[in-house]
Order: C-alpha cells, then structure tokens, then sequence
C-alpha cells in the first residue's frame, strides 16, 4: 500500500499543476502567455538546469555517462519514429522530433524530483539536457531540412548547461547565493511550466486522431519499453536507472510544435499538434504505470 501513496504523492501535485493551466485555458482562450514563454526560455529554465546539475551531487562521470545513455535512447526513439511514420506513409523528415524529442523538461523534471527527490533531478537533468541541445540543433535541422547552428549561440539552456558541466569537470563548489537563486528561480520555473502545458493543451486541436493516436503509442509506450531494454543491457539500477525509465515515458515535447510552426508546412504542424495533445493525454494513463514500475524495482 505505501507505494500507493507514493505514486500519489509524485502524480498529484503535477497533473494538479497542469490542470489549473487547463482549467484557466478553457476560462480565457485569448489567456496572454508570453510572460510564461519569456521567462522559462531565458531564465527559469537555464536556471534550472544549472541548479539540478550542479546542486544535485551527481559527479562529471555521471553526467557524461547518463549524457551518452540518453544520446542511444534518442537513436532508438528515432528508429521507431520512423518505422511509424512510414507505416503512416508520413513525411519521416519533418515528423520525427515529435517521436525522438520527450517532454522531459516540462513534465519529466518535476516527476523525477518527486519521486527520487534531488538526485533524481540530478539525472533528470542530465537526460534533458540533451534533449534541449537537440531541439535547437536536430530538431530545428529537421522541421527546416537546414541545419542552423546560430540558434544554440541564443538559447540561454545551452549556456547553462556548458557552464554547469565545468563547475562538475571542475569540481567547482556553488556558492551559497547562487544555490538559493537558482532553487527558488527552478521551482517557480516548474510551477509556470506546468501550467503553461495545461493551457496549451486547451489551444491544440487534434486534426487527425487515429494517426496521432498510433503515433503516440511510438512515444508513450514504445519509449519506455526501449528505456527498459537500455537498462537491462547495461544492468543499470537504483534510482538513476527508475529517472531514466521515467524520462522515457514522457509525452511529445510542446517545443516540437513552436519549432515546427517556425519551419514546417501547416500540415506537418498540425499533426505534430495531434500528436503532443494525444500523446500527453494518453502519458496521464502510461506514465503513473511507467512511475509505479520505476518505483517498485529501481528505488
């Protein structure tokens, strides 16, 4: 019974979240989020990152290992996208990111914080780290079928992860000040994040729902089950391994679909839409099984 509570505990106080952007969403459509967007691209997210790497006592080693476990799950999500998108006869290019980007940022953090406490974040962060640096490089190269480097030079996220990887490869310790802005700065970024999930999910529209739902199945259920078989085939455990499980399990990223409908055709970005709506309805179902598993047998 105590791993019921524990589920609840880590669920709750984010699908609340989301509900109450959900909820304000539906209460006024023409809701201005740009406060939001502003403050979590260029300074709550930077700042979280920096907190949950350095603060978090995971080691360089860590970091780099946990960086190159998520660099094989990004190659196994993309060969799965694109066995779906032909199944689906779609254009593999410019629907990929939504299959091999996860929202770990938005959703996956603050699970992993509830359920592993602040080393889960640690790892948490490591993965999506990855993750944000590709939705700037890959993800950006395919909605364009162009690659644009001189958007990592304006990503604030890209800056703090190169500075928090040298305070680990230094071994730098954080000053007190820093930990502290940084800490209040995360949880208000999580909060505004979260909530920002749930309006949007109300401003999405689902064009086509057969095919979004078939593709959500390669993200949400498809992705844990390869996270699965990258912990066994290297016999990760502990809550490192459960962190990783959980990351896999996460929905569409919404940043796939601000980068699509920047670079991609109107029909590319509406089913991109479908299938981050789909997919983050279907993760309210996958991911409290995905988390009851991870907790049973990696804590």
């Amino acid at each position: 019974m105590e791993i019921y509570f524990k589920l609840f505990e880590v669920l709750f106080p984010v699908f609340f979240i989301i509900a109450i952007g959900y909820y304000l969403g539906k209460k006024n459509p023409k809701l201005d989020t740009d406060f939001i967007t502003n403050f979590a691209g260029n300074i709550g997210s930077p700042a979280m990152v920096f907190y949950a790497i350095t603060t978090t006592g995971i080691s360089f080693s860590i970091f780099v290992e946990y960086f190159w476990y998520s660099l094989i799950l990004i190659i196994g999500f993309s060969f799965i996208g694109i066995i779906f998108l032909k199944f689906l006869k779609k254009d593999i290019v410019t629907e990929l990111p939504p299959f091999i980007l996860p929202n770990t940022g938005n959703m996956g953090l603050p699970l992993c914080l509830f359920a592993y406490g602040n080393q889960g974040l640690g790892i948490a962060a490591t993965i999506s780290s990855l993750v944000i640096l590709f939705h700037f490089t890959l993800g950006v190269f395919l909605a364009s079928k162009k690659l644009e480097l001189s958007l990592l030079l304006k990503s604030p996220p890209v800056y703090a992860i190169i500075i928090s990887v040298l305070f680990l490869f230094f071994e730098i310790e954080v000053p007190v000040f820093l930990v502290n802005t940084t800490m209040m700065l995360t949880y208000a970024a999580i909060f505004l994040i979260l909530m920002s999930l749930g309006i949007a999910l109300t401003r999405f529209k689902v064009f086509s729902f057969k095919s979004a739902f078939i593709s959500s199945i390669g993200r949400v259920i498809i992705g844990p089950v390869i996270g699965f078989i990258l912990i066994k085939y290297f016999n990760l455990s502990g809550f490192a391994a459960g962190v990783l499980l959980i990351q896999c399990s996460m929905p569409s990223a919404v940043l796939t679909y601000l980068v699509g409908s920047i670079y991609s055709s109107k029909e590319v970005v509406d089913s991109i839409a479908s299938m981050i709506v789909v997919s983050t309805i279907m993760s309210f179902i996958t991911v409290p099984i995905t988390i009851f598993f991870a907790l049973k047998y990696f804590y």
